[in-house]
């Protein structure tokens, strides 16, 4: 019997060797390998293509047979792919094909197609999962046929996962999770995600895509559900009108799904949501033992509770809802009370409820992809020594970040909205009478006629001498203005017919006779930036109407494109239908195009003057053309702003290196728009730490609806609320020198300005998960407070190494937890141990004064180095090497700080300058302080100086 069995296993090894020679075709290319397996038992019939582009990186496709194969990317630049193919070769013996670069290896499975990486030494990076019948299934949409697409990986039991654009889950760590990439309103998609085991994908997909745990969410209906008085089979949903107590219904509801517009009409016919209330409760009973991830959409106030424990408490404007992520641990079989609350506080809101199964234990190790519409799978690996090295990697396949003027890094001041230039120079006259340091005014929209949305032209009435205004605000008050630009026109505009004469606009949205919100509302649609022409048309219309005035910089609003909220997936897709093929294909790449066509315009007409655009969304290689993404529409809330901490950690984390958010949020609850007593109280608290945490953000903007956002009009001068607003705007203008030497290299060196934990310290498993904390750049540990009246919080201090406190200097050891002082007017700032940290002098704008003297703090206890990055600027020369670097380094065992050669040089440069040294010691603790003298000064002309410290 054994012998037979031993026959058997032979007779299939070699039977399988035998189908690998015969039905494998393998090409090799100049640049990597065609394998093609036909459609056998053991292998899904498929072409597979790797090209080696790097010694670090690997593109995969994967192609049904028959169906087409590489094609053009939009993300990955053509720079990349003129670079030359580096070393490798390739090996293959009756069951594999191997790649071998000088850093890693990718082994081909000749049965059945299953790829896996691994270092050069032959340590694991990640492996494919199986490619089967699900990798590809046929659909189409607005008669463009492809595929749904799905890739999994196998990866390793601890790895954690971050990256992929910007979401609102409060997630960090997305292990487990699942990041659905579909633009819309504070969602940003971008298909590249990290892992702690150093290595990256960018997935190269432009359609609605869900990433981690990808297996479907259901419907509430998927639990068993008892009613409030114990019937099987629903909740009860008790609809109550807060005006009119007797105005109340009661229904059996198995499903809670109000997500769109469409949706509205569900809602009992008495019930009005302007004045309504919904309690659903009853108990919920799951198949299932484990972790239990519970989804919400929600507009409105809602709170949840679970087994009589409140799990949410949130509240999000009507018109743009928001999510929840609630992770719940459920015994099966086992009954628990549910409870949802829900206000919707006003005449268009949204609620949906949703859940997702324990993940099962054999699924716990995947990691997968799966795209609405795609030709192949297409992906490109990255690996790295670590996760700055993956996001070089990344960089180097979708182009450089481009250095934003230096501007753009002091203080900008925005409202929604200036209605008048009167309003614009007024208030920043006021700034500079008050001695606070700005750089930049924003002019939201509808500066424009009522009736000319797209026209980009002034209402004259209001802005009767826009070139004036612009002139005043560069010549007498040295501030920069950066003006919205939608995409969208109102039908009947000139521009509106210009463009649809030559095909240029997205038509359904006027067909269907959908008007917006302004007045007695208007018709309109969007551009089409996936046609070329149109996109030069487009930056022509701005730069007749717009630039040729003296505007700065764009804000490129509602780019997801938001051409009208709140339809559903499925109307949004058949309104935007891209030049270039269907909605469904190109769902998520409107901002990329959109940037592109006006970066690449200005850049044509002035080559000179720095590009700067702020976009409501983004997508894979927006950084090339010179933008910040700032994080939406977001409420005024506590839990808004906490969210708002992993939301731009993780968009950082993507490779786009600049991110801002709203300081103070956008939408505003009623109770704080003419607040009084406790309201005005919170209201000043809460915008006073959203303050202290943006100015330690790349971009340094505050934005909102009513009440106005000036400091002075938050809280009075003397008020703590200004005071420390106040202070942090001083002490960002301090920190110049080195946060612009950080977005220098964030070009040179492709550097990551807003990280997470998990960049800096890789071998401490404590900050994996940690999603309130952040380095910014490599010295400072950044711990804002999001909770009312919170005089203190706990803050992790990684392991490894030692911690100064910013103000105070005193020293903490790393790898615990420690209860920081938070008061009113401070937040918890800590530098690591082996930091050289540069202040320069106080300022009201960048360009004041140069940045001398500058005061080093040497924060002792290891060795210590920083590099002082200087160029002009504001124009592009620091990309044809007009730029300095000044190497700065201490040397703890020899206590001697080293200023060297400086290196380069440009326009302008500052070539003699002083050097004023403060340190701080474990034993020697010194306060932050500008107005001390200091005991060293050392005048630099350029050249080397050492001295004993």
């Amino acid at each position: 019997m054994h012998k037979n069995i031993l026959v058997a296993i032979l007779f299939c090894s070699l039977f399988s060797v035998f189908v690998s020679a015969q039905d494998t075709d393998v090409k090799k290319l100049s640049d990597g390998v065609i394998i093609t397996l036909n459609d056998k038992a053991a292998a899904l019939g498929q072409t597979i293509t790797l090209k080696v582009l790097s010694d670090k990186i690997i593109r995969v496709t994967s192609a049904a047979l028959g169906a087409p194969t590489l094609h053009k990317s939009l993300m990955v630049s053509d720079n990349l792919l003129s670079a030359g193919t580096p070393t490798w070769d390739m090996t293959r013996d009756a069951e594999k094909i191997t790649l071998k670069t000088s850093s890693m290896q990718a082994v081909v499975k000749l049965t059945d197609g299953m790829i896996s990486f691994t270092d050069a030494a032959g340590k694991p990076i990640v492996s494919e999962q199986r490619r089967d019948a699900g990798t590809f299934i046929a659909d189409s949409h607005s008669g463009d046929s492809f595929y749904k697409i799905r890739q999994g990986f196998e990866v390793g039991e601890t790895e954690g996962f971050y990256g992929l654009g910007q979401h609102q889950n409060g997630v960090m760590n997305y292990r487990g999770h699942q990041v659905e990439l579909l633009q819309y309103n504070t969602d940003v998609a971008i298909p590249f995600v990290i892992s702690t085991n150093n290595y990256g994908i960018l997935w190269d997909n432009y359609s609605i895509t869900k990433v981690g745990d990808v297996r479907t969410f259901r419907p509430l209906s998927g639990l068993k559900l008892y009613s409030k008085s114990g019937e099987v089979g629903w909740l009860t949903a008790t609809y109550s009108d807060l005006k009119d107590s007797r105005n109340t219904i009661s229904r059996a509801e198995s499903d809670i799904d109000y997500s769109f517009l469409k949706d509205l009409k569900n809602f009992p016919d008495s019930f009005k949501l302007v004045n309504g209330k919904v309690r659903w409760e009853g108990d919920i009973e799951s198949p299932y033992s484990g972790l239990h991830t519970f989804l919400f959409k929600y507009a409105g106030y809602i709170k949840i509770w679970v087994d009589g424990k409140l799990q949410a408490d949130r509240w999000r404007q009507p018109w743009n809802a928001g999510a929840i992520e609630l992770q719940v641990l459920l015994e099966d079989k086992r009954k628990y009370s549910l409870v949802i609350e829900w206000l919707p506080d006003g005449g268009e809101s949204y609620l949906s409820f949703k859940w997702q199964s324990p993940i099962p234990q054999n699924e716990k190790n995947d990691f997968s992809f799966l795209s609405e519409a795609g030709d192949q799978v297409d992906y490109y690996l990255v690996s790295g020594k670590d996760l700055d090295e993956v996001i070089a990697g990344y960089r180097l396949l979708t182009g450089k970040a481009s250095i934003v003027p230096k501007w753009a890094m002091g203080f900008w001041q925005s409202r929604e909205r200036y209605k008048t230039q009167d309003e614009i120079l007024s208030t920043v006259k006021t700034f500079r009478d008050r001695k606070i340091p700005l750089d930049n005014i924003v002019l939201d929209w509808s500066y424009w006629e009522e009736n000319q949305w797209g026209s980009q032209e002034f209402d004259t009435e209001r802005f009767p001498s826009a070139e004036q205004m612009i002139s005043d605000l560069h010549d007498k008050y040295n501030t920069r203005l950066m003006i919205s630009v939608w995409p969208k026109f109102y039908e009947g505009t000139d521009a509106y017919n210009s463009f649809a004469k030559k095909g240029w606009l997205y038509r359904r949205n006027v067909e269907d006779g959908r008007k917006d919100w302004i007045a007695k509302g208007y018709k309109s649609t969007f551009y089409d930036p996936f046609n070329p022409e149109a996109r030069v048309g487009f930056w022509n219309l701005l730069n007749d109407k717009l630039y040729k005035k003296g505007i700065d910089a764009w804000w490129l609003d509602a780019t997801e494109p938001d051409i009208h909220s709140n339809l559903s997936v499925e109307t949004r897709k058949s309104i935007f239908t891209p030049s270039l093929g269907s909605g469904a294909r190109y769902f998520n790449a409107f901002p990329l195009l959109n940037a592109k066509g006006i970066y690449e315009g200005q850049r044509k007409e002035n080559p000179n003057d720095r590009v700067f655009i702020l976009t409501r969304s983004a997508y894979g290689g927006l950084q090339r053309y010179a933008t910040v993404t700032w994080s939406g529409d977001i409420s005024s809330r506590w839990h808004d702003m906490r969210d708002q901490i992993s939301a731009g950690v993780n968009f950082s984390m993507s490779g786009l290196p600049y991110w801002a958010m709203d300081i103070g949020g956008f939408s505003v609850e009623r109770r704080f728009e003419n607040a009084k007593g406790d309201d005005l109280k919170e209201w000043r608290e809460m915008n006073t730490r959203w303050y202290q945490f943006g100015a330690f953000t790349p971009v340094f903007r505050v934005h909102g609806q009513f009440p106005f956002r000036e400091i002075y009009n938050i809280a009075p001068e003397g008020h703590p609320a200004y005071s420390s607003m106040l202070y942090y705007n001083k002490l960002r203008y301090r920190l110049m020198p080195y946060i612009y030497s950080l977005a220098g290299q964030a070009y040179h060196q492709h550097y990551t300005i807003m990280r997470g934990l998990v960049m800096d310290f890789p071998h401490d498993d404590a900050v994996r998960n940690i999603d309130n904390q952040f380095m910014f750049g490599p010295s400072l540990l950044i711990n804002p407070v999001s909770e009312y009246e919170a005089r203190s919080r706990k803050v992790y201090l990684p392991k490894g190494i030692g911690w100064y406190d910013l103000y105070t200097g005193t020293y903490f050891k790393g790898g615990q937890n420690i209860n920081a002082e938070a008061p009113y007017e401070r937040m918890p700032l800590f530098v690591k141990e082996g930091s050289i940290l540069t202040f320069g002098p106080e300022l009201q704008y960048t360009s004041e004064k140069p940045a001398d003297p500058i005061r080093l703090y040497v924060y002792t206890g290891r060795d210590a180095s920083f590099n002082l990055y200087e160029d002009e600027g504001t124009n592009y020369n620091y990309e044809r090497n007009a730029f300095s670097n000044i190497p700065i380094s201490y040397n703890e065992k020899d206590k001697t700080l080293t200023i060297g050669q400086r290196e380069g040089s440009f326009e302008g440069m500052l070539r003699n300058r002083t050097f004023e040294i403060f340190v701080v010691t474990p034993r020697a603790k010194r306060s932050l302080s500008f107005d001390s003298p200091a005991k060293q000064k050392l005048r630099y002309s350029g050249q080397k100086l050492s001295v004993k410290i």
